[in-house]
């Protein structure tokens, strides 16, 4: 069985957004793609992520949001890896 898996790099403030909602819903259609991941941990203003965000990334195609040290840089991930499992942690 082939898996078609796209990766995307750091996801970096709202440009790095608007990139995943313009692209990543075309991509997963025309290439058939079965999962896609991406390194969240920049994604809200270029520090950090929030719930809110990886809620938005969810639903704009992403399976799993990785993550590194600068996750930590807004307070409510503190607690919100408890409702988004789909986040890998450091």
């Amino acid at each position: 069985m082939l898996v078609t898996v796209l990766a995307i790099g750091d996801i970096i403030g709202r440009p790095g957004r608007e990139a995943v909602a313009r692209l990543v819903p075309q991509l997963r259609r025309e290439l058939s793609i079965d999962l896609v991941v991406a390194n969240g941990e920049n994604a809200a203003g270029g520090f950090g992520l929030t719930p809110k965000i990886a809620d938005d990334l969810f639903s704009l195609g992403i399976d799993v949001l990785t993550s590194g040290n600068h996750i930590w840089d807004q307070r409510e991930m503190m607690t919100g890896f408890d409702d988004h499992r789909p986040i890998l942690r450091p």
